[in-house]
């Protein structure tokens, strides 16, 4: 039986959905009743936990061949990242008190960078988990696909700003599904200590890539705009940020390339979704919500 954090999301929902097809049992830790209903109609046992809440992570995880586990992003964090530690704490004490054979923790590309950066939320994560008594793995993937959700509209105008700069440097991509499927091949996976895995997709991708992928969905020119770097840390904070450095250092590591995978010791893992594909799918889902 696999527990499976954020299962309600992208890459959770997907893991889940792969354990299932493959006949295996499915616990669904979610928040509240209403959203594990879904999950108990395909099968799914239902726990209730929210992810800072260490009795009930507890009960989520006991008897628990393998857990799926994922915090919620902080694209804001206060400084010292408390939300992230606080959850650690909570779920470090739920998993040393059940126990499950092992777990598989969504990090990300970048995790080891020493600088700070709103990535730092995982490399604190990892730094613990690391730690525990129980066999983990540390799966980074690439940047999602799936951030572009934010350009189509902009996209169907002709003109999307880019954080990407310069817009010919490509960086490590991976598509959402892709990461669902890994995260069930290695919950059926054996392993001890603790191991790093890195995924991205076949090749890498820029912002220009990104513009050609909508300008061939849309049937129309796409072009791509550089956001000026001065004005990243007003601009965020017009949306509602208290604290952008985190931010904006992290699409500097990107942008400069001091965020990128690791290499030996991990092993590399490789998925086959072209961003194409999520971008057709984006596109399609706007046109049904609209």
């Amino acid at each position: 039986m696999y527990a499976i954090t954020g299962i309600t999301g992208r890459v959770g929902g997907v893991a889940a959905r792969a354990l299932l097809d493959a006949g295996q049992k499915v616990r669904a830790v979610v928040r509240d009743k209403t959203k594990g209903e879904a999950w108990a109609a395909l099968g799914c046992e239902v726990a209730l936990a929210s992810i800072d809440d260490a009795a009930a992570l507890t009960k989520a995880f006991e008897s628990a061949d393998g857990v799926f586990l994922m915090t919620p992003p902080h694209f804001d964090p206060e400084p010292g990242f408390p939300q992230t530690r606080a959850i650690l704490k909570a779920v470090s004490a739920a998993i040393e008190a059940a126990r499950p054979a092992k777990v598989v923790f969504l990090s990300t590309v970048g995790a080891q960078a020493k600088e700070e950066n709103l990535l730092t939320n995982a490399t604190i994560m990892e730094d613990e988990l690391c730690a525990l008594s129980v066999p983990v793995t540390l799966l980074r993937p690439a940047w999602f696909m799936e951030n572009s959700a934010w350009d189509v509209e902009a996209a169907k105008s002709g003109t999307v700003p880019s954080y990407l700069q310069p817009l010919d440097h490509p960086i490590p991509m991976i598509a959402t599904a892709d990461v669902g499927r890994v995260v069930a091949d290695l919950l059926r996976e054996t392993w001890s200590g603790t191991r790093i895995v890195e995924l991205e997709a076949r090749r890498r991708y820029s912002a220009n890539d990104i513009g050609r992928a909508f300008a061939a969905e849309l049937g129309r020119p796409v072009q791509m705009e550089p956001v000026p770097r001065d004005t990243w840390e007003a601009t965020f904070r017009a949306q509602g940020m208290n604290n952008p450095m985190p931010r904006i250092r992290m699409i500097d590591g990107f942008n400069e390339g001091w965020i990128d995978f690791e290499g030996v010791p991990a092993e590399k893992r490789i998925g086959e979704t072209p961003l194409e594909t999520v971008l057709h799918d984006l596109i399609m889902r706007t046109a049904v919500e609209v």
